[in-house]
């Protein structure tokens, strides 16, 4: 498979896990628990790990480079989907998210759409990084058995 079909599939299933743990927090009244939301991390492990897996069993590459710049790719993508998906439904649905973030340990006050969403860019580009280096040090050591 096309390494950027593998990047563009799971960044989405990254995405997609993400809105459904925020939406499914949401509906159980758990969002104001700042806590709860340090476990999209999880969500991110999981789907930058079935990249680097799919690149190495699918495509036979387990170079560390190759699937390093997979892993990065992979969760880049979905913060920026997340980011995209937050100003949307910030602006067009519920605008109290704001409020909720400033009365939040992590945030502070007086916070505009912008700075959120460039706090939520810098902490998930910064997670990405760790999470693709920490499922790295596991695949790293991978060896394929290819037949000659």
């Amino acid at each position: 498979m096309d390494t950027s079909k593998i990047i563009i599939r799971n960044g989405i299933k990254i995405f997609i896990g993400i809105v459904v743990y925020f939406f499914t927090m949401k509906l159980l009244g758990l969002e104001k628990i700042t806590e709860l939301r340090l476990l999209n991390f999880l969500i991110v492990v999981w789907g930058v790990n079935f990249a680097i897996k799919q690149n190495i069993f699918e495509n036979e590459i387990n170079t560390y480079l190759s699937n390093l710049s997979i892993g990065f790719s992979t969760a880049i993508l979905a913060v920026l989907l997340v980011a995209v998906s937050l100003v949307f439904y910030i602006s067009f649905i519920d605008n109290e998210l704001i409020y909720l973030m400033e009365n939040s340990r992590v945030w502070g006050n007086d916070l505009s759409l912008g700075e959120i969403i460039f706090a939520i860019l810098i902490e998930g580009l910064a997670s990405s990084i760790i999470c693709t280096f920490i499922i790295m040090q596991y695949w790293k050591k991978h060896k394929l058995n290819i037949l000659a």
